[in-house]
């Protein structure tokens, strides 16, 4: 993976549509105007981490559904912040939190080119909430692409993340948990209704 480090951009999801190839990451701690799920904009302080991939199609773990890239590559994030001592929890479908939220992930796809972009809290947040750890963000950002290095089957990633599902009922707080079901695709199922994004 070519790492490569803005001082200041517009959008590293942006410029990475704009600039299409695989295995390349754009990362940098200022973003002034960053684009978060089903085209919301994604409002990031200077000094947090935002950071977009990419990687070929073709490289995905073979059992992976595409509709959940975001929770595969998040739930892993999820999981390295939690080995480095952050309680930070994992809300279905695209979302980090503590009490609130600490960042989110989009994907998007382009010419069978996967593209993930994660914004994190790393630092300052006056509108939500910062990670409760203290790390560098490019400490951060070697430590999670060393963590993908394992590349953990979605059977692997999602056999973990259905332990916490039940869990932690703030994760679908909008619906009667007893009725909610996660699937196997990453989907979940409620009154019968197959849900890929509460919104």
């Amino acid at each position: 993976m070519e790492i490569i480090y803005f001082d200041k951009i517009e959008s590293t999801q942006i410029y990475l549509l704009n600039n299409l190839k695989s295995n390349i990451c754009i990362w940098t701690d200022n973003q002034t105007n960053g684009i978060g799920s089903r085209g919301n904009s994604w409002i990031g302080e200077k000094g947090n981490l935002f950071f977009s991939f990419s990687i070929d199609k073709n490289s995905l773990p073979s059992d992976l559904p595409i509709q959940s890239t975001s929770i595969y590559y998040m739930y892993q994030l999820k999981q390295l912040l939690n080995n480095l001592g952050s309680k930070v929890k994992f809300k279905w479908p695209n979302d980090l939190y503590l009490e609130n939220k600490v960042g989110g992930i989009i994907s998007n796809i382009k010419n069978d080119i996967i593209l993930i972009g994660i914004g994190l809290n790393t630092k300052n947040s006056s509108s939500f909430q910062n990670l409760d750890i203290n790390l560098e963000n490019e400490k951060l950002l070697k430590l999670y692409f060393d963590y993908l290095q394992e590349n953990k089957s979605w059977k692997e990633v999602f056999l973990e993340y259905e332990k916490e599902f039940y869990k932690n009922s703030f994760i679908t707080s909008e619906y009667d948990l007893s009725k909610t079901f996660l699937k196997e695709d990453g989907s979940i199922e409620i009154n019968g209704e197959r849900i890929y994004s509460l919104r």
